[in-house]
């Protein structure tokens, strides 16, 4: 790994922390713990924010602040990690969780779709749409909310409509030139029909007409289906990351 890969890295990886921000963030010797009330892994993980910041006394103190608010310790483990960082944590236990790829691709494919609407800010009712569409908990709900608002950057918040009925929602942030997609999700009993990729090119192309150059993404490596749609729309893999979350 090139110091210039690393850059570019960390670029996106600030993006990311940017877009789906935490409640709360605390930095230890280029680390960063984020809370955001256990909801979602990567607003309740520990990050390396740094190229290569050392793990040393990272895993005890992150063990020490996730007790301390009463949700488990998740490290989420980039190429910005130390070397060593992921075998301290494998020989202490902890299992490897959700290997993920952050994928990115040019606007080229996007194009507008005559079912998606696009606001730039959260209604009741997209909120209501999206996290009845995940299936989130009343809990989970409040904080979903809190954490949509926190978001400080230009966003974008669609709808995918089928006769009257809103079935399929997403998220952009604008953010230097590159927009994020997160959280395109379409009701259970909708999928496999082609929304998700509505969803998907409308949003790019609200990030072209916003004057990106490029838009990135983060899919499981276990989601086939969603893997094969953005390979279909020309994302190409640029690093991976995995959780490490205490061993039963």
């Amino acid at each position: 790994m090139t110091h210039l890969d690393l850059i570019t890295i960390r670029a996106l990886e600030e993006r990311s922390f940017n877009a789906w921000p935490a409640l709360q963030t605390v930095f230890f010797n280029g680390w960063l713990f984020r809370l955001a009330g256990g909801y979602t892994k990567r607003a309740n993980s520990a990050n390396a924010a740094d190229p290569g910041a050392s793990f040393e006394g990272v895993r005890g103190a992150a063990e020490a602040f996730y007790k301390r608010h009463g949700v488990p310790v998740v490290f989420r483990l980039s190429p910005l990690a130390a070397p060593g960082a992921d075998k301290e944590l494998a020989d202490a236990g902890y299992a490897l969780f959700d290997p993920t790829q952050v994928a990115s691709a040019s606007l080229a494919a996007a194009a507008r779709h005559p079912s998606v609407s696009i606001s730039s800010a959260a209604s009741p009712a997209w909120l209501e749409g999206i996290n009845a569409a995940n299936g989130v908990t009343a809990l989970q709900d409040e904080l979903h909310r809190a954490m949509v608002r926190s978001i400080a950057l230009p966003s974008a918040f669609a709808t995918l409509h089928e006769q009257g009925e809103a079935i399929g929602f997403g998220l952009a942030v604008l953010e230097r030139g590159a927009v994020g997609l997160y959280d395109i999700v379409v009701k259970p009993t909708q999928r496999r029909r082609g929304h998700g990729r509505a969803l998907t090119l409308a949003l790019m192309n609200w990030g072209r007409e916003e004057g990106a150059s490029s838009a990135y993404l983060q899919v499981r490596e276990q989601n086939a289906p969603a893997r094969r749609l953005y390979a279909d729309l020309g994302f190409e893999d640029l690093y991976r990351y995995h959780y490490r979350v205490p061993g039963a």
